[in-house]
């Protein structure tokens, strides 16, 4: 059962020596939620295990870096992003990520593990007109599909204008 968050607005934190984790099956659902991923989303234990990790979305992230994490992770590899993220409350906090995918022993991909931290300001600042940028893109096309398409063509395009790559724009901000 879905639950309708309206944005408040009002921007939260959490303390810097905290570290937001959780886990997620192949297909996104929450397998894992530590307590500090609880207080600062708001969501009880129950509401958040095997619910889909896009509980916590704010219109305001962009479905093409997500489609960058998802491919990222289905190609074996960690990412490190910047996300902002929504409560249950409406309230948003941002948080550098660093998800990497779980393997069996096999090798195959059974999961999904992701710390966040609190960003450093600066980084925020830095990366709120590039998501911006890139959500003016997306909300030119009626479809998802095409609008992630669009947003993913748009961040190739960009990174390339600056000669950089996705992990070194994460790390060089």
């Amino acid at each position: 059962m879905a639950i309708a968050v309206v944005s408040s607005g009002i921007e939260r934190s959490f303390p810097e020596d905290e570290i937001i984790v959780s886990k997620t099956d192949t297909t996104g659902k929450i397998t894992y939620a530590n307590q500090t991923f609880l207080n600062v989303a708001k969501y009880e234990e129950s509401e958040i295990l095997g619910a889909p990790h896009s509980i916590i979305r704010h219109p305001d992230m962009p479905r093409s870096v997500f489609q960058l994490l998802w491919d990222t992770l289905f190609a074996g590899r960690e990412i490190f992003a910047y996300v902002v993220n929504q409560a249950k409350d409406g309230a948003f906090y941002w948080v550098f990520a660093h998800v990497t995918p779980t393997f069996d022993d096999a090798g195959r991909i059974v999961g999904f593990h992701s710390n966040r931290r609190v960003p450093m300001p600066s980084a925020i600042d830095a990366v709120r007109p590039v998501y911006a940028a890139l959500l003016k893109e997306e909300a030119k096309h009626a479809s998802k599909k095409d609008a992630v398409q669009a947003g993913v063509a748009f961040l190739t395009r960009f990174l390339q204008e600056q000669g950089t790559t996705y992990d070194e724009l994460v790390f060089a901000i």
